[in-house]
């Protein structure tokens, strides 16, 4: 029996449940929060609307959620920690970075030496966190929450140099410790093709990646070219409709399924809690269904109303997403 790290500790696979495969609790800019947290307001009503929130999405059953929160992206695990204590549903986090172009100055000052096998401090701050644990999460017995999954980025910008060393540092990671990666992509560009290829190349097996945000297109014939290499594809923005609708996303997940592949997709929504990215408290008028329970109000109705027999759905929310995680089980290579 596998089990799953979480933030209240590792679970059994067995009890992850229906997971969605793509959900913020909190995205932030921390220096922006730290001088002029006024839009933030009280920690506690935070912490206790999440909470809320997930809650909510419990009773809606799901039962697992996985947060790719990565640097870059305001992540504070202890905060999570604070939600996750009054919520029975798992969260599962991430280690990684978050970024289209550059790095942050610590990890540009910081570049390995191109000769001489040094290891980058990227891949040591990603081991870190999935094998010892994040910073400041400690409990009474000493354990610390440890990362269940690795994010990286590829977005419009391309491979850039920075990005790169992103993506290689964290298969590098993923090679140390058996840990499964996610990405965010931008679909239009096919950004999940050179993800693909960066990680072939550093001894990946695709078969443990999700590359994300695939449900923006319905291009099937780039879905295709990621499919045909083993990934997972993240149908995971149900609710953003400014790439497609609600119909759109469900009509692709339909064809998809149509021609066998529900074993390689997985579900979210992308939403979270709180984003300061954004004006406004969430959902957003010009986007009324980004929020947790979309998936499970309007689109599983929809995917059944469109040819998705319950068992893909089952695949979909609960196979596939077990098997990815539990894939951490197997160590690196």
């Amino acid at each position: 029996m596998t089990m799953i790290e979480t933030v209240r500790g590792p679970v059994p696979e067995e009890s992850l449940g229906r997971v969605l495969a793509h959900e913020h609790i909190f995205v932030l800019s921390p220096e922006i929060q730290a001088n002029y947290p006024e839009e933030w307001g009280e920690e506690e009503t935070r912490v206790a609307q999440a909470a809320d929130r997930l809650n909510e999405l419990k009773a809606s059953g799901i039962d697992t959620i996985i947060d790719p929160t990565a640097i870059g992206l305001g992540r504070y695990v202890p905060r999570i920690s604070e939600v996750a204590a009054r919520t029975e549903l798992n969260i599962v986090v991430a280690t990684g970075l978050y970024t289209f172009n550059e790095l942050p100055h610590y990890y540009r000052g910081r570049r390995p030496p191109r000769e001489g096998g040094a290891v980058d401090i990227l891949t040591t701050h990603f081991v870190q966190d999935i094998a010892e644990g994040v910073s400041g999460t400690a409990t009474g017995d000493g354990r610390k929450v440890k990362a269940g999954v690795i994010k990286c980025a590829t977005d419009q910008p391309g491979l850039t140099p920075d990005v790169e060393r992103t993506l290689r540092a964290c298969a590098q990671a993923h090679r140390q410790t058996g840990c499964p990666i996610t990405t965010h992509t931008h679909a239009r560009s096919e950004r999940g093709l050179d993800q693909q290829r960066v990680f072939t190349e550093e001894g990946v097996d695709l078969s443990r990646v999700v590359i994300g945000h695939c449900g923006d297109t319905d291009d099937l014939d780039y879905l295709s070219k990621i499919l045909e290499q083993g990934s997972y594809l993240g149908m995971d923005r149900f609710g953003i409709d400014g790439y497609l609708t609600t119909e759109q996303r469900v009509g692709v997940i339909a064809e998809l399924c149509r021609r066998g592949f529900e074993s390689q997709l997985v579900l979210s929504h992308d939403a979270s809690c709180y984003i300061d990215w954004i004006a406004g408290e969430l959902p957003l008028g010009p986007l009324p269904n980004w929020h947790y329970l979309h998936i499970s109000n309007d689109v599983i109705p929809a995917l059944l109303g469109a040819g998705v027999s319950p068992e893909q759905v089952d695949v979909m929310l609960v196979d596939n997403p077990r098997r990815y995680l539990a894939s951490a089980g197997k160590g690196g290579y």
